[in-house]
């Protein structure tokens, strides 16, 4: 079968190499001129690193090269991307700085495809077709009043994906908008470069540090099994029943002993930077690693926070504030999230994957029940969001091959339904669309295992429960299902 992909981040790269030893003839479009999706050249921001050690955040049959850091940087996972496309013979089927403007269904449910590259148009016939230009590609800025008043007087705002060089804050005043990890890293990053740097923030978020007490490493904590289960998932089973039943005060006391080393280590109540809220909420948008030096560079009047607060109006080189305060302001750089649309889709399309809320009905995270040979991958964010793209990868092959034996349409569309009611529930509204799955990485690789009638060994998901999920366990997945499709 012949696929289109679009995208070259992990999802990208991980369905073009999964389909490839599948027997697909794959071909990937990417608009930037290099492989990694959020990790490229084009959208790095000064201080960009993962919040996973290295040892958990790659796919399961690739390393990373000897000398890379525990907390590689953007580059750095660039490379490794580059690294993983070229030893799988993926990097020479990727049509670079070529950008898809449609991608069309025929009657005969193939897709035909159209391109822009330097000026010059151009299509493909596809016969399946997989999105995969992931949910972090088209940056949200807020309109602010006075904007323009602002820029006209010399006033940049950008995205932190197009905050690229530190110099072009040199001597500035800068104004970081929101909490999350880019906002955060992007902001310290500016210290000592900057003027002044103030991050205006809506709504607080917990922070956690690479290392509570300044000793275990919080994959320990958090990149477990067991640091999946603190939290309620939507069916709960076997030791999570207990942990969210009978055995509820263990659990909430587990994460109370972490909430309390949290703000110790961080002072957080002395800086006046306490969320205000439990540290239970992470579930509700995101796990946000604090950045190195962060907390230092604020207690020692380095960096600067103005909490519960945002943006109401600009002026030339200033930016009001809901608490009435004005900042002054050359360079307003945002981490304000970012729309989940696909622009290259017929609107038609389109109104059968989205609910009028804009959420994307998917199965699985994968597949829309009523457009046939499509499907999304990377559509789910979670800790191991390359490995969740990995493992669905083999479970469109296997889709594509008819070795999953789907449950009926009503039933699909009942589990989509009370999955995106869970997660707007969950997340009060932050799922991201519905591809929010965060921290719950581990459940939806084991719900797509189930499907594959295929399992990591016993032993080794005991051993997840104490110790890191290690990408490797899953690398005979792909192999196994294969095998077995050879002897059908």
């Amino acid at each position: 079968m012949k696929i289109g992909i679009v995208g070259a981040g992990f999802a990208g790269i991980s369905s073009a190499k999964v389909l490839a030893e599948f027997g697909h003839d794959v071909h990937i479009f990417e608009k930037e001129s290099d492989v990694g999706g959020v990790w490229s050249a084009s959208r790095r921001y000064p201080g960009l690193g993962t919040q996973n050690v290295r040892s958990t955040y790659a796919l399961s049959d690739y390393r990373y090269p000897k000398g890379t850091p525990e907390w590689p940087s953007g580059e750095q996972v660039q490379q490794y991307i580059e690294g993983y496309a070229k030893k799988f013979s993926v990097f020479n089927k990727i049509s670079f700085n070529t950008e898809v403007t449609s991608a069309r269904q025929n009657a005969n449910d193939s897709w035909t495809v159209e391109t822009i590259s330097n000026g010059k148009k151009s299509s493909q016939d596809f016969d399946y077709f997989i999105v995969a230009n992931g949910i972090f590609s088209d940056p949200f800025i807020p309109e602010w009043k006075g904007a323009d008043a602002f820029k006209a007087g010399g006033g940049k705002i950008l995205h932190t994906v197009d905050f690229h060089r530190l110099e072009d804050v040199r001597g500035k005043n800068v104004v970081v908008v929101g909490y999350g990890k880019s906002s955060c890293d992007a902001a310290n990053a500016t210290v000592g470069t900057s003027k002044k740097t103030t991050i205006v923030a809506r709504h607080l978020i917990w922070k956690v540090p690479k290392r509570l007490n300044n000793v275990l490493n919080y994959k320990m904590l958090l990149l477990t099994r067991m640091g999946e289960a603190l939290f309620p998932y939507i069916e709960l089973k076997g030791a999570e029943a207990f942990l969210h039943g009978k055995g509820k005060k263990v659990s909430a006391g587990m994460l109370g002993s972490v909430q309390g080393v949290i703000e110790k280590q961080f002072k957080l109540e002395k800086l006046g930077l306490h969320p205000k809220t439990g540290l239970d909420t992470i579930v509700r948008s995101t796990v946000s690693l604090a950045t190195d030096g962060f907390f230092k560079n604020i207690k020692n009047g380095k960096l600067f926070v103005e909490r519960d607060t945002e943006i109401v109006s600009m002026a030339a080189g200033k930016v009001t504030l809901s608490n009435g305060k004005t900042l002054d302001a050359d360079y307003v750089i945002c981490g304000t999230g970012f729309h989940q649309r696909v622009p290259f889709l017929d609107d038609s399309v389109m109104k059968s994957i989205n609910d009028e809320r804009g959420n994307f009905r998917l199965y699985r995270q994968l597949i829309p029940l009523d457009v046939k040979n499509l499907a999304f991958n990377g559509y789910n964010s979670s800790f191991f969001s390359q490995l969740n793209a990995e493992i669905g990868a083999i479970w469109i092959a296997a889709n594509i091959e008819g070795a999953i034996k789907l449950p009926s349409r009503s039933e699909m569309l009942s589990h989509i339904d009370k999955r995106l009611a869970w997660m707007e529930k969950r997340t009060e509204n932050k799922h991201a669309r519905g591809t929010n799955i965060i921290p719950f990485s581990v459940h939806n690789i084991d719900e797509l295992l189930v499907d594959l009638d295929l399992q990591i060994p016993a032993p080794v998901r005991f051993n997840q429960w104490l110790l890191p999920i290690n990408p490797k366990s899953y690398a005979k997945i792909g192999p196994k299902l294969r095998k077995q499709l050879a002897k059908v």
